[in-house]
């Protein structure tokens, strides 16, 4: 068996501020926020929250708890949905949050690139950078809590990722605290650097289980000087799919953006945000929001306005509105952001992240929706996602007068069958977690599992970095 770190001391919180001090070590009530998931669904505990200002203060917690007998769960904004940053087993595991950890330390306007701490919110970062004509295109529903550690450390998609690629895509180089405490500085401005294997791509993606980033470098963009943003009814989910075809070939790089939507999402939305304006009448089948953005000498208001012209014309698009302003554009961008915030507040509800090829993807959602439907006659699909990666979040509201956790399940089932056939992922953008940890594993191939536990064992032989997240060690692995 490989070394693994010890019983935990008597006393650890303790003990943990003699080697930390005070400053670092938080316990006692004030550390529930820090083990509970983004929608409030799980609640847990921890032996203490460790709230390191500094790298060198990272590798410090680090030894502390190896040297104290516990388990470390590298933590960012809190936004995750798969439980990868949340405690299970309060008496043997600390938090180790980077939220102090928020310098940009460095803009490099001709490099294009920065270099951000770990606890930097991903708002923020892109609001500096916008003031100096920069931009980094990373966008999530959650980039006013989410951090830039934790965007890495889940491989974060988002919305612009069929023109900018996921967050692994948009990263020159990291810094890294290994599980022993050890540095790995890995930060690089170069955009091509071909000196063997590339080791910051093992720890992106990883969430937390080979060590805790602590920084990184990143690619940046000229910010975009002019963005067209418009909402489309179509007769269905199809047609949404022909659409995109013909704006990826028609707009090419210039979208950044597209997105379907079903009847349901303005009232979802408006169920969390009464205020919002209806945009059109949302009465269609299917709906489709897209965004152009660009900068320079092309006009991104024509481009639109002659691409809608035509697939209108040819009767693709039934109906739409354009925004006008950037207001306008925000309310529209509410409608599909706001549904998560509507969803949640009808109570528990199976949320997934799928993935599958994007010709299929009308395909997988008719069949689903109908197998579900047939199943469970009372529940409510909620079908929506990423057109141009093929990312589709197909939830389900169960009836709520039958078994909520009877439906739950077999919602699931019913969706993991139908997407082996069409060989999908269980996981497109929110990473494993501990939430889909059984689902990861049952899938997982005896070659590809032998080589993760492989690494994980030798870069943290003592497995204290996040136990029980993306997948649990075996007794008979590779020593």
């Amino acid at each position: 068996m490989s070394a693994r770190i010890p019983t935990p001391t008597p006393q650890p919180s303790q003990h943990l501020r003699e080697l930390l001090g005070a400053d670092l070590v938080l316990t006692g009530p004030e550390i529930a926020p820090y083990c509970s998931d983004w929608h409030g669904d799980v609640q847990s505990d921890a032996v203490a929250v460790l709230r390191p200002r500094s790298t060198e203060q990272v590798a410090a917690c680090l030894i502390a708890a190896r040297e104290t007998g516990l388990a470390v769960v590298p933590q960012g904004g809190r936004s995750g949905l798969v439980l990868g940053a949340v405690p299970d087993a309060p008496a043997q595991q600390v938090v180790l949050t980077l939220e102090r950890m928020n310098t940009i330390r460095r803009i490099d306007p001709d490099d294009f690139s920065v270099e951000a701490e770990a606890g930097v919110i991903l708002q923020t970062l892109k609001d500096r950078l916008a003031e100096e004509g920069l931009f980094f295109p990373l966008s999530l529903g959650a980039q006013g809590n989410c951090q830039i550690g934790g965007n890495l450390s889940t491989n974060a998609g988002g919305l612009n990722v069929l023109r900018y690629g996921m967050t692994r895509d948009l990263v020159l180089g990291l810094e890294v605290v290994l599980p022993d405490g050890r540095i790995l500085d890995l930060r690089s401005r170069l955009r091509k650097d071909n000196r063997g294997i590339d080791l910051k791509q093992l720890f992106i993606g990883a969430e937390g289980t080979l060590g805790v980033i602590t920084a990184a470098t990143l690619k940046l963009f000229p910010q975009p000087e002019q963005v067209a943003t418009a909402l489309l009814a179509l007769d269905r989910l199809e047609d949404v799919i022909t659409l995109y075809r013909r704006a990826r070939r028609q707009c090419c790089d210039l979208m950044s953006a597209f997105e379907f939507l079903p009847p349901l999402a303005f009232t979802l939305a408006r169920e969390a945000s009464p205020d919002l304006p209806a945009p059109m009448a949302m009465d269609a089948p299917a709906y489709a929001l897209i965004e152009l953005s660009g900068s320079g000498l092309v006009d991104i208001n024509a481009l639109m306005e002659q691409f809608l012209s035509v697939v209108m014309q040819d009767g693709l698009v039934r109906d739409g509105v354009v925004a006008q302003s950037h207001s306008q554009a925000r309310s529209l961008w509410m409608v599909r952001e706001g549904m998560n915030a509507g969803q949640a507040r009808r109570g528990r509800h199976l949320r997934t992240d799928l993935s599958v090829p994007l010709s299929a993807l009308a395909e997988f959602v008719a069949r689903t929706e109908a197998a579900i439907r047939q199943a469970l006659p009372g529940a409510i699909c909620v079908t929506y996602g990423h057109v141009g990666d093929g990312n589709v979040h197909l939830n389900v509201l169960p009836a709520p007068d039958g078994d909520i956790d009877m439906q739950l399940k077999t919602a699931k089932t019913i969706i993991h069958e139908i997407l082996a056939r069409f060989e999908g992922s269980i996981s497109a953008e929110h990473g494993i977690g501990r939430l889909k940890r059984a689902d990861f594993e049952a899938e997982l191939p005896p070659l590809r599992r032998e080589m993760l536990e492989t690494l994980r064992r030798a870069i943290d032989p003592g497995l204290m970095m996040n136990p029980g997240c993306q997948f649990r060690m075996r007794d008979d692995a590779p020593k």
